[in-house]
């Protein structure tokens, strides 16, 4: 059995069961049933809704009322006012939506046997197959990147063998119909939603070829009877094509795609699809020891004991790599909570970009995981919102710049919603900007910093606007704000300069400064920011020895003692403003806010807290955790992440977990098995990425390092250290150098 497929005895039944393939617009779920195959659709600009400025005209004079009764004390009245006069109009955002179904009726008799479904994640191809009767049936699904459409392969060993009928269902607004006698199309329309008309057309479209065999239609189904096999193309579009545009003719772009594709045989549109996914996936490669791959792979998860299965582990790391692929391309949508693939017309949060976590974890993976193009839509997304937040900004703050709260949807909507708990957070456009900051410094790209650089600038301006004198100090805070959707002892969640807003604050404007440097630009703003950057509260130790999360030393006093955020700890991870070595005293505040908040939480809070505890470099607590992420009650039988329900960002934050046990950087500086745990005595890991534009392949046996090859794309300067051992050398573009332990030391060779 591959150590890189998902296999499993039986048809899904659930949708949690099925398999996803995708090319970042298009997503498919596979069940495989023998009698009925059904496959679910998404396409990733298929939203609620249309258009709109969810901007609150009441917001800027009353948010000074807001902040004087939050530094006054008075939080849960702070928060009344709030919720009246500060939320986004509509309090919601729109929700993404499922496209429909192709359904196949298979027309064969008998009782199926030698059942398989599989996903094979090194071709990105779902396949199932069965024998009936004494005839082997195979059907494969894959979705091309380069075709850009779906397709569906259905095979025989018997010629005359195949017979179905096809239709396509959809639970939007719409009309199905057969035309050209070849081809499936469903017309239709997005549902409104809070209030906000819909107003994007969609087509989906299936072209059925069958090679012998007969064809008839009745109503909106295909019949196929008696045919040595059948190709069905697939695709879907919208009207979208920006945010405040809807104009784009989503049949003519249908046409299009199906007809080049047409132009190809199905053995072509598999070989390419195939190297194209391999060009990408294939650049890493782990073992992490044994694996129990024999099995079906909703029989491992459930015998939930990680160590017996590090191969499993493996996997987990490369099907996130997987579903990255799946999800975000270049010229796409970024990943949303459930990457692209949904089933429901009211999915769990709408299936949003939620950035106070969910929306950076789902990007932690791409870098280090040698998949840096996968961050495309993620920098075109903050591009866009960089338009609407300026309005937010200027309407609701009167601040120059622009702002995101907690959360966007596909229309790039930026105002606080839900209500002040969870949206009055402001500075979820300060973090993504520093996340798309350190794939800057992945990938070591002087344009990508130019063209990161003005949307930076803006994040810049907002908080150099909104920063409010701390009283009685000579500080500046945010204000009104949250620790993302933690409720603090006084009955509220708003607050002012809670830790985890100091620290993006610090982040962003340390980059912002090297940024203007490196580009000598913006010479005032930039004094500015280093002005502010002195006067940013430090981080705090409370009473229990733990890092505060507030200004004040509520911690062990919170109404939820565990709870899934870990907000205040961004400074230890993805940050690196809190590091067992510089500041070892932080570090140990940090570990003591883990031990107090506990282990177990939704699935992406446990992926969370992995990477943390890889940070303190505890390999076996991280493996514990690795374990809990890993089990039934949190990775369903597809491996999708059960939050519960399923949300992608656990699935990415897990990967990215694994990965920081293994490798670790900082710009001149890396950590190789740092958080090793006993559990993996033996691996190899080639083709992780490290900071600085730097590529590694890494061995070891019993627990010690066998070797490392370190390559790097310009000349430059590294540390690399390993178990309490230092070595620097100098890397060369395009030349690998070894790197090993001899004689207890560490030595490049």
């Amino acid at each position: 059995m591959s150590d890189l497929t998902l296999w499993y005895r039986q048809p899904a039944r659930l949708w949690t069961e099925a398999l996803p393939v995708g090319n970042g617009r298009l997503g498919g779920m596979q069940f495989g049933g023998v009698s009925r195959e059904l496959i679910q659709l998404n396409e990733s600009t298929l939203w609620a809704g249309g258009p709109y400025s969810p901007v609150n005209p009441s917001a800027r004079g009353n948010l000074d009322k807001v902040r004087e009764l939050i530094f006054a004390g008075h939080y849960a009245e702070a928060e009344a006012e709030a919720n009246l006069h500060l939320m986004a109009k509509p309090l919601s955002q729109l929700s993404f939506q499922p496209a429909g179904d192709l359904v196949l009726e298979m027309r064969h008799g008998g009782e199926a046997r030698d059942y398989r479904r599989e996903l094979d994640i090194d071709r990105a191809v779902a396949t199932t197959s069965y024998v009936v009767d004494g005839v082997r049936y195979r059907r494969e699904l894959f979705a091309p990147a380069a075709a850009d459409v779906l397709v569906l392969r259905l095979t025989a060993d018997r010629p005359g063998a195949i017979s179905f009928a096809l239709a396509l269902q959809s639970p939007q607004e719409g009309e199905a119909q057969v035309i050209d006698g070849d081809n499936l199309r469903f017309t239709g329309r997005n549902p409104p939603e809070h209030g906000i008309a819909g107003a994007l057309s969609f087509v989906i479209e299936a072209q059925v070829t069958a090679e012998g065999g007969t064809r008839r239609t009745e109503g909106a189904v295909i019949f196929i009877e008696g045919a040595d096999e059948a190709t069905i193309l697939l695709d879907i579009a919208t009207s979208y094509r920006r945010f405040d545009d809807v104009s784009a003719n989503p049949s003519a772009a249908v046409t299009r795609r199906l007809e080049d594709a047409a132009a190809s045989s199905p053995d072509e549109l598999l070989a390419t699809h195939v190297a194209e996914h391999r060009r990408l996936f294939r650049r890493m490669s782990v073992d992490l020891g044994p694996t129990k791959s024999d099995l079906p792979t909703d029989e491992r998860i459930a015998l939930d004991d990680a160590a017996a299965d590090p191969g499993l582990a493996a996997l987990y790391l490369q099907y996130g790599r997987y579903l990255m692929l799946s999800s975000s391309r270049p010229g796409g949508q970024p990943a949303n909570l459930q990457g692209i693939w949904n089933d429901l017309r009211t999915p769990p949060w709408g299936s949003k970009y939620t950035a106070n976590i969910n929306l950076e974890m789902n990007y932690w993976l791409p870098d280090v995981a040698n998949l840096g193009e996968c961050i495309e839509p993620l920098l075109a997304l903050v591009e866009d919102l960089s338009i609407s937040g300026a309005v937010t900004a200027r309407e609701q703050y009167g601040a120059r710049g622009w702002v995101l709260h907690h959360n966007t949807d596909l229309w790039r909507a930026t105002a606080p919603i839900d209500g002040a708990q969870w949206g009055v957070w402001p500075t979820g456009g300060a973090w993504l900007c520093v996340q798309l900051w350190d794939h800057v410094s992945f990938a070591g790209d002087a344009a990508l910093q130019r063209r990161l650089y003005p949307v930076m600038r803006g994040a810049v301006e907002f908080i150099l606007d909104v920063l409010q004198p701390l009283p009685g100090g000579d500080y500046l805070v945010t204000n009104p704000s949250v620790s993302p959707e933690n409720i603090h002892p006084h009955g509220a969640a708003l607050c002012a300069g809670p830790t985890m807003d100091t620290q993006i604050i610090r982040d962003l404007l340390t980059a912002f400064v090297e940024a203007g440097r490196n580009m000598a630009e913006d010479q005032a703003l930039r004094r500015a920011a280093e002005d502010t950057l002195r006067h940013l509260v430090p981080h705090r130790i409370g009473k229990a020895g733990q890092l505060q999360e507030w200004l004040e030393d509520w911690d062990l006093d919170v109404p939820e003692i565990h709870h899934r955020h870990v907000s205040h700890l961004y400074g230890l991870y993805p940050s690196h403003q809190i590091d067992l070595d510089d500041t070892p005293e932080l570090a140990a505040a940090a570990r003591r806010s883990l031990e107090i908040r506990g282990d177990d939480a939704t699935g992406w809070g446990i992926g969370w807290r992995l990477n943390l505890w890889a940070r303190l470099r505890d390999g076996d607590h991280a493996h514990d955790v690795l374990a809990l992420l890993l089990g039934p009650e949190r990775t369903y039988p597809n491996m999708f992440d059960a939050h519960p329900p399923f949300q992608i960002d656990g699935n990415f934050g897990g990967a990215a977990g694994i990965i920081e046990m293994l490798v670790q950087s900082k710009p001149g500086e890396i950590v190789l098995l740092p958080a090793l745990p006993s559990a993996w005595p033996a691996g190899k890991l080639t083709g992780v990425c490290a900071r600085g534009g730097i590529e590694l392949d890494v061995e070891w046996r019993d627990g010690e390092l066998v070797s490392a090859e370190v390559k790097s794309t310009h000349e430059q300067t590294v540390a690399v250290r390993f178990d309490g051992l230092r070595a620097v050398g100098t890397l060369r573009p395009g030349v690998g150098t070894r790197v090993v332990v001899s004689e207890g030391r560490l030595l490049w060779r």
